[in-house]
């Protein structure tokens, strides 16, 4: 007698058979998980293909492939092998394995997901950003010797900070000890993130040191070479060109240098055991990549040593409100000096206003654009046989004029356009090339005019007129200086762009300064004091001559955390503010762009979390063609963002929708 079934359901379900293995597949683990590079968010999935018996022994998890998707030929890469499909209908023969060098590791492509989830990416993006392209030949050469484990240096300088030595014994010994450094002027910055790494080498471990540009990486590198040798670190960097940098890469995938140095892909280098991430200067906008899905880097060192246990270290002259947040939560204590110093190692400061006998020898100091008591700073440095660092916000010529008096723009009397002064001659309208040369401001009357922002070549000529017999030095753009000698003359560089001087600068003249405080950007204060310290950084000890003279009024908060160098004070401020109105990083929030109708679509679609908030959208042009919305979130719920936008998203490519829609987690220019 049959036996009844447990329920009526049961007489109904049907069991559909897995797919067997086609009679060419691979006898073991035959089936293929494969990330197909197709930046769609409805495939942000793995697919499942058939591993050909002639490809039992190269389709080794982590490779190239490259297989068949949509009826066109697509590369991917092969996650894991398994021996029984998901997937309930015949599959597919993989094509080709492209490499059998496994390039992703089980610890990269978590890393990779974890990243894509918390940006609401796909994983596809996240691994091109991990993985470099790929060139035959590096592959083809034998892989390194391990490197044995160098000694620990003695890095003696990290006694001037608080906690630093017990910083570095905690890397030592493989602890999971997080910190942010805040470093003294004229500190020797490489040197000491050099000294962290070869800690962190000389206890068996790994290090990732991320940095801005090229320049830093070769900095940093070369401090690295000078105290574990070159066969102990590797420098990443996209100007060595792809065969080289993907030989690096390369070099450490295959477990030979323990240390790691580049800009921000280097994030997800794959050192073997890592022990500390170090990122310098996590404010500058080269960390943030471009490409979607807008990742930064501290963010994906910090998850990564969240998934790994390793150390983080976050450093820097200035701190940002993200990296004061990670102190004020306790997830990292302050690496700062005593008082003491800090006022040895200091250069003198000194802004506009600061006390009334400045105003008194030049009445002029407030509206100049190089007051007095600059060109004195400038002339002892010169005399004392250094060279002069002169900051200007951006490159060029003079873009456009403003009222000298009252600040208001200057604009043509035909057309309402800008003045501009091309060359030496008369204000000429940028629009209708209308000459102006009886220009009497709208507003207050004045007839007076200066220029908005002042370049870097402008600058160059007005310096060269009051320094006669001194060299002129320009660094900024696609010109940018390396370093300059320990000899007397006038650099003038952009942000950023400032030359490492030999021995230091006598003087540091930043100009312009409320060009940038005046930006319509939320981090436009916290920016203007990273670039100041930045250049302040590189000046000399007041007690050897060291000035630095900010053109901005001395009571703004910003030019305060620079006289008193206390950038912590600052930062306070700045995660207060937010707090208080409701920004990153005291929320997670999302920004979405696109036509009016696609961000209407989007938001429609989307399943907000608890306490979930939209502001806006706002148009970003005169036209109203494209929008912006603002979604924000508590911090708790900033992975449920994420994928539930992440959800909408597919569901627009589903619905073929044919506007576009750009999606940015945590965005770093909100206004």
């Amino acid at each position: 007698m049959a036996t009844p079934p447990a329920s009526a359901d049961a007489l109904f379900e049907v069991t559909i058979p897995k797919p067997a293995p086609p009679k060419g597949a691979a006898a073991e683990l035959p089936v293929a998980r494969v990330c197909v590079e197709v930046s769609a968010h409805n495939v942000n999935k793995l697919f499942e293909y058939w591993v050909p018996a002639s490809a039992a022994e190269t389709a080794v998890p982590g490779c190239r492939v490259r297989v068949r998707f949509s009826g066109q030929l697509v590369a991917g890469f092969l996650i894991e092998r398994v021996a029984e499909a998901e997937y309930e209908r015949d599959l597919m023969l993989l094509e080709q394995v492209v490499s059998p060098e496994p390039v992703l590791t089980p610890q990269t492509v978590e890393l990779c997901r974890a990243v894509a989830e918390r940006y609401a990416g796909n994983l596809c993006d996240v691994l091109k950003e991990a993985v470099p392209a790929r060139r035959p030949k590096p592959e083809s050469e034998p892989p390194p010797e391990p490197v044995p484990a160098p000694p620990r240096p003695a890095a003696e300088a990290w006694s001037r900070y608080q906690w630093g030595q017990a910083f570095l014994n905690a890397v030592n010994a493989g602890r999971q000890a997080h910190a942010v450094w805040q470093a003294l002027p004229g500190e020797d910055w490489p040197a000491r993130l050099a000294e962290v790494a070869a800690t962190a080498a000389a206890g068996g471990r790994g290090a990732v040191v991320v940095v801005p540009d090229h320049r830093d990486v070769a900095r940093v590198h070369a401090a690295c070479v000078a105290l574990v040798g070159a066969g102990a670190v590797v420098a990443l960097s996209a100007d060595q060109g792809p065969s080289a940098r993907y030989r690096s890469w390369l070099s450490v995938r295959r477990g030979g240098p323990r240390i790691a140095v580049g800009a921000r892909s280097t994030a997800y280098a794959p050192v073997a055991d890592p022990g500390v991430f170090v990122v310098w200067d996590d404010g500058d906008d080269q960390h943030s990549e471009i490409s979607a899905p807008h990742t930064h880097a501290r963010d994906v060192l910090i998850t990564r040593a969240e998934l790994t246990g390793a150390a983080v270290l976050v450093a820097g002259f200035a701190r940002t409100a993200e990296a004061q947040r990670l102190v004020d939560t306790g997830w990292a204590v302050q690496l700062v000096a005593a008082r003491d110093q800090l006022r040895a190692a200091a250069p003198r400061v000194t802004a506009l206003g600061e006390h009334d006998s400045q105003l008194a020898r030049d009445e002029a100091a407030r509206t100049a654009r190089i007051p007095a008591v600059a060109f004195e700073a400038a002339r002892a440095a010169l005399s004392a046989g250094r060279p002069v660092l002169v900051q200007v916000p951006r490159r060029g010529y003079v873009p456009a004029l403003t009222c000298q008096d009252c600040r208001a723009p200057a604009r043509c009397r035909r057309c309402a356009g800008p003045l501009q002064l091309p060359g030496d001659s008369p204000p000429t309208c940028h629009w209708c090339a209308a000459v102006d040369a009886n220009h009497r401001c709208s507003a207050c009357g004045s007839r007076k005019l200066r220029a908005a922002v002042v370049g870097a070549k402008r600058t160059a000529e007005e310096l060269g007129r009051s320094f006669p017999g001194h060299p002129i030095r320009t660094s900024g753009g696609s010109d940018i200086l390396a370093s300059v000698p320990a000899k007397p003359a006038l650099v003038i560089a952009t942000p950023g762009a400032e030359p490492v001087a030999e021995g230091g600068y006598g003087a540091a003249l930043l100009l312009d300064g409320w060009a940038l405080l005046g930006r319509s950007d939320l981090r436009a204060t916290e920016k203007a004091l990273r670039h100041w310290m930045a250049a302040a950084g590189m000046v000399v000890p007041a007690a050897h001559g060291g000035r630095v003279v900010v053109l901005a009024d001395s009571t703004l908060a910003p030019v305060q955390a620079l006289v008193r160098w206390d950038p912590a004070w600052h930062a306070s401020l700045e995660l207060a503010g937010r707090t208080e109105l409701g920004f990153p990083p005291a929320v997670r929030m999302a920004a979405v762009d696109g036509t009016p109708e696609a961000v209407a679509t989007l938001l429609n679609a989307l399943a907000l979390p608890d306490n979930g908030e939209v502001l806006g959208p706002v148009p970003l042009d005169d036209q109203g063609a494209t929008e912006r919305a603002l979604i924000r979130v508590p911090r708790p719920q900033g992975h449920q963002l994420a994928a539930a936008l992440s959800t909408a998203l597919t569901s627009r490519v589903v619905r073929k929708d044919p506007t576009p829609a750009r999606v940015r987690m945590d965005p770093q220019d909100l206004v």
